[in-house]
């Protein structure tokens, strides 16, 4: 299975791309879509988009995981990186991909083991995990997390059949029809 990870942002939208290949993890790439904050909203979006795009039509992953909206108490940040998120979900929609969603406690407790685990504890569990020679830059290094969580997710879920499927652990808009 070949995982596409988001972690949405309206300015830096980090990715991450693993493979489970038998019981092992294998990192094929990662990185980040910036945007210049001089630029309007909508071409932002539009940034995202297709910097999404163009990752999945080269790396042709199985599913996409995207972290969840944190909330914030700055409302207009909030909406913000929502529409970041939906952005992410609209290309992986429009690659006719499924998707799952997982809050930042749930990434953290997948791979830290902690759900209130600091970045730098997330970020040195990725590169432990991985193997990577040098820690991935933050949002992209975030994204790549996203993914192992959904794999260690999906193993639980096949695991333990469709009562853990339906549980609130993850939140898929596969079977979403307008």
């Amino acid at each position: 299975m070949r995982v596409l990870g988001v972690d949405p942002g309206s300015r830096i939208t980090g990715y991450g791309l693993v493979e489970q290949q038998g019981s092992r993890l294998v990192h094929l790439d990662n990185g980040a879509i910036f945007t210049d904050k001089a630029t309007g909203f909508p071409d932002r979006l539009k940034l995202i988009f297709e910097g999404l795009s163009r990752v999945i039509r080269e790396f042709s992953p199985d599913v996409v995981a995207v972290e969840d909206v944190y909330v914030s108490e700055n409302v207009r940040a909030a909406l913000k990186l929502g529409q970041a998120r939906g952005v992410a979900i609209a290309a992986a929609v429009h690659a006719g991909l499924p998707g799952f969603e997982y809050t930042a406690s749930q990434v953290k407790q997948a791979v830290v083991g902690q759900g209130r685990a600091g970045k730098d504890q997330v970020q040195k569990m990725v590169k432990a995990l991985l193997g990577l020679p040098e820690i991935a830059q933050a949002d992209a290094s975030d994204a790549v997390a996203v993914a192992i969580c959904h794999i260690n997710s999906y193993k639980l879920r096949q695991q333990s059949g469709p009562a853990v499927a339906i549980s609130r652990r993850s939140s898929s808009w596969r079977n979403y029809k307008p």
